[in-house]
């Protein structure tokens, strides 16, 4: 049921890789380990890029091991970016505050049909007309009855 999925924010993925951090890193990796194991991860092309740049300038990760992790998460079935994601990006914007970014992540999760948003950059709990924000540190994934390791 689309409902159920999860869109993933870049943060998570970015934690999944970064050794600086163990308890992020082993929470970020328990989530997508168990969104893989539902098969109810959803993700968007602008997180991906994010990962990218960010994976590659920050963590470090090499070049080849983030590339491969983009090609990997694109069964995630990417929402690409459309002029109707940009203008619901724009609602978003102006409804709730958020910046583009974070409006273009928001509009991408409903675009996908999630019911969950998984990022530490929103409020944890507040729903935005039917997508639930959902801290990956504060919550685990058997709060949303996925099954993890």
């Amino acid at each position: 049921m689309p409902a159920d999925n999860v869109f993933v924010d870049t943060n998570v993925l970015l934690y999944s890789f970064d050794v600086r951090d163990r308890v992020k890193r082993t929470r970020s990796r328990q989530w997508v380990s168990g969104l893989w194991e539902a098969g109810r991860g959803r993700i968007s092309w602008q997180v991906l890029h994010e990962f990218y740049a960010n994976a590659v300038r920050k963590i470090p990760v090499s070049a080849t091991a983030a590339r491969e992790t983009v090609s990997v998460f694109t069964r995630w079935q990417p929402c690409e970016m459309t002029l109707g994601v940009i203008e619901r990006a724009w609602y978003w914007m102006d409804m709730a505050q958020l910046s583009y970014w974070d409006g273009m992540i928001l509009a991408a999760a409903e675009r996908l049909g999630c019911g969950w948003l998984l990022s530490e950059d929103f409020q944890a709990g507040r729903s935005y007309e039917g997508v639930v924000d959902v801290n990956p540190f504060k919550s685990v994934p058997a709060d949303l009855g996925l099954v993890s390791q």
